[in-house]
């Protein structure tokens, strides 16, 4: 696996570390049958007693190093990949994000970089006792007797066989289990989300369907399985138990001694060891899960790292901050090999004036919104600031002149201070005040215990209306020339929409904004009021003008209005 690289010759040290202790953990078993042996014979046995005492600290110290060097290596590797998964996933288009679930993001992350610790630290080592053992102790019985030795590996082959036929399907079904999970992640994380305002708007079973579906899906995929496997898989384990082994060794080498096959001095290391080569070899199947599960694991950490980041230029022109002009050039989009959304879009956005986009549902008013401010990369033509292509702004440029408020807020599990300060973490306290005055903000910051300094998540949680000041005042500390608005009143109560009006209008003073508007009596005042249907300009004017033109707005006014 590639993304082990970093520690695997701390791996291979602390695996080889546990072959030896696996080798010194059987030299006691293999000193307990030569003393029987040489007891029942007449022979020395003093030096056998004395091995495999002095095997026992052997093992310790060597079991101590092999934990130690995997857990140590462990740690380092899961602060790398982690390090390693935040720095790309800052630099994917966040139109990326908007297409998968938060589930998805959360289960490479976090869910898939856990998963690789149980393999690094635990199932590597476990894997390499589990043959070890079974094989140096075979060695050691093919030496004593080759026949008693295959009589005695029956059980152990019959488990084998019956385990095999239980997990013959088992890479198909890790996949389908995955896909079930992160089905049922997205939905807990929607539904989470989702609960304030679905319960405001009386649409809890219907929202609720999706997370009882998702549920419903992933048990009975669950159980499905486990009752497809448990039968091969409890045959199994019965024909490895160690009674069935014991059983198998006394029954044959009483046979094979009546027989004069074998010596009664001779069957005492079958008894001591043989019944002992089922236990690892159950251990191997479970590491070998773990395995298949590390691979998976790694298999969509791997597919996140190889999505392509957003192309960032390598010489950026100096473009100096003031009024913008906003130009979109004959835009196409696609996601991905999907059909194409937009459809040849010309459209300009002057300095200084406020542009509404509106439509119906999936005509395209997010989608182009999302490409002003540079969410994805256009598939044909353009996107300008003042002349400028923003795909020849680097990033960290590129949000100095745009600035968004989402309808979908997302505040951080820290100070309310800190949550305004993300857009200009150098800004100072006086700032941070002027903003939250303007965002109609600052009297409910001084009412919480510690003021800005309080942790929201932790010691209070806001309000969906007083989140989105919080990020008004966040907006408005960035102080970008172009600002795209998805309009940020639609679940709001009336006093919160009230107080959030004043404070997008502060926000766009000046400004050149695109607002997406879910409520045409919200833009009756835009310069400029764009209908988009089916990823086309349909129409474009100002609010009179459209109603009296009789079209696609006027309809969409006497519906909605």
């Amino acid at each position: 696996m590639i993304l082990i690289r970093p520690v695997r010759g701390r791996l291979i040290t602390g695996i080889a570390c546990q072959a030896l202790a696996a080798l010194a953990g059987v030299v006691p078993f293999v000193a307990v049958a030569e003393v029987g042996r040489a007891l029942l014979s007449g022979g020395p046995w003093w030096h056998h007693v004395m091995l495999g005492v002095a095997a026992l600290p052997v093992r310790v110290v060597l079991l101590t190093a092999a934990t130690t060097l995997t857990h140590l290596a462990d740690n380092d590797l899961q602060l790398h990949l982690r390090r390693k998964l935040a720095a790309h996933l800052g630099r994917l288009p966040l139109g990326w994000f908007s297409a998968r679930g938060s589930g998805a993001v959360k289960r490479a992350v976090h869910d898939d970089v856990a998963a690789l610790h149980h393999l690094v630290a635990h199932s590597l080592l476990d894997l390499v006792t589990a043959v070890v053992v079974p094989v140096a102790s075979m060695l050691y019985l093919l030496a004593i007797d080759p026949l008693m030795t295959v009589i005695t590996l029956l059980p152990l082959g019959a488990g084998l066989l019956l385990h095999a036929r239980a997990m013959r399907d088992v890479t198909a079904r890790m996949a389908e289990y995955h896909q079930a999970t992160q089905r049922l992640d997205n939905a807990v994380v929607e539904f989470v989300h989702g609960i304030a305002v679905v319960k405001a708007f009386g649409q809890t079973g219907k929202a609720h369907r999706r997370f009882r579906d998702a549920a419903r899906s992933y048990g009975e995929f669950v159980t499905g399985w486990a009752e497809q496997v448990t039968p091969s898989l409890t045959r199994s384990q019965l024909a490895q138990a160690p009674l069935v082994s014991l059983l198998v060794v006394l029954t044959a080498g009483t046979a094979l001694i009546g027989a004069g096959l074998l010596t009664p001095v001779d069957l005492i290391p079958f008894v001591v060891l043989g019944i002992g080569l089922s236990a690892p070899a159950l251990a191997i199947s479970y590491s070998v899960q773990d395995l298949r599960a590390g691979r998976a694991a790694t298999g969509r950490i791997e597919d996140l790292l190889a999505t392509p980041p957003l192309p960032e230029p390598a010489h950026a022109p100096e473009v100096p901050l003031g009024p913008a002009r906003v130009e979109l050039d004959s835009v196409r989009f696609r996601y991905d090999d999907d059909a194409e959304v937009l459809h040849g879009i010309d459209l300009v956005l002057e300095p200084g004036t406020v542009t509404a986009l509106v439509g119906p549902s999936g005509s395209g008013k997010s989608t182009l919104a999302a490409l002003v401010a540079r969410f994805d990369d256009v598939t044909e033509g353009a996107v300008r600031i003042n002349g400028v292509d923003i795909r020849d702004l680097p990033s960290a440029q590129l949000y100095r002149w745009i600035g968004f408020v989402l309808q979908d807020v997302r505040l951080l599990r820290t100070t309310v201070l800190d949550n305004i300060r993300l857009a200009r973490p150098d800004a100072d306290f006086d700032e941070v005040v002027r903003v939250a005055r303007a965002a109609r903000i600052h009297d409910r910051i001084s009412e919480l215990p510690d003021g800005y300094l309080t942790v929201l998540g932790d010691d209070v949680r806001l309000s969906g209306g007083e989140e989105q000041r919080v990020s008004i005042a966040r907006a408005l500390l960035a102080d970008t020339p172009v600002l795209v608005l998805d309009e940020a009143t639609a679940f709001a109560d009336a006093e919160s929409e009230a107080a959030i009006q004043e404070a997008i209008s502060e926000l766009a003073d000046g400004r050149t904004v695109l607002v997406i508007a879910h409520r045409l009596s919200t833009v009756v005042d835009a310069d400029q009021i764009v209908v988009l249907d089916g990823g086309v300009v349909m129409e474009r004017g100002k609010h009179t003008e459209l109603l009296a033109a009789g079209g696609r707005y006027a309809a969409l006014w006497a519906v909605h209005a």
